[in-house]
């Protein structure tokens, strides 16, 4: 089995690249080999730091030390696909990411990004998914992991998983109850991927197929 090399975006405290280096990191060909974030404060950075994992910080805020692209997401994100193309990545990971990422990173990538999302999709996309739903009153919440694509929460979907909830209390409440089942569905699929059984209906392009083990 080819070992799949897998780079981590956080923006965060991190929870789900956490899940990913406790669950998935150096098992079954797998092997997290960089952590990159687009805040230099992100908890993230530490808990690769533990690890033994290298990462760095790609960060357009004003006045941030270091500043190598001001304010141009476009050059960040070229620096970024390189800092991953020179580690010879072969799946990178969004985890709690809270940038949308330009096509010129993706094009590096195809077929080869995948996000963690808090809500069923294609319901709820964006930001504050969680307030968007609770504010809406729906009754069953969720989770999708999916493939990213140039659009905003749009790309196909891999796997998904609900709960229903007929009064939450708050997002927060929902979150929590939600966050397990993050943390499980996307190291699911980043051990699928390696696998090699994920791959597309070449009849339907947006349909994910999941083989059954060999």
């Amino acid at each position: 089995m080819t070992a799949l090399r897998v780079a981590v975006l956080a923006s965060g405290s991190g929870t789900n690249l956490q899940a990913i280096l406790d669950n998935v990191h150096g098992r079954d060909g797998i092997e997290v080999v960089g952590v990159l974030s687009d805040r230099r404060d992100s908890h993230a950075l530490e808990r690769a730091a533990k690890a033994g994992v290298e990462a760095a910080a790609f960060d357009l805020r004003p006045g941030q030390p270091g500043e190598a692209f001001p304010g141009d997401r476009r050059a960040r994100d070229s620096a970024m696909a390189a800092w991953l193309v020179e580690r010879e990545v072969g799946l990178v990971v969004l985890a709690g990411y809270m940038q949308v990422l330009d096509p010129l990173f993706l094009d590096h990538f195809p077929h080869a990004v995948i996000n963690v999302h808090p809500s069923l999709l294609p319901a709820f996309p964006g930001l504050d998914a969680i307030g968007q739903a609770v504010a809406y009153g729906v009754r069953v919440f969720g989770v999708t992991v999916h493939f990213v694509d140039e659009g905003v929460d749009s790309g196909p979907v891999i796997l998904q998983r609900s709960i229903e909830l007929a009064s939450p209390r708050s997002s927060e409440h929902v979150h929590d109850l939600l966050r397990p089942i993050e943390h499980e569905l996307l190291t699911d699929v980043v051990k699928l991927i390696a696998a090699g059984r994920v791959s597309f209906d070449p009849s339907f392009p947006r349909r994910v197929v999941i083989t059954a083990p060999a």
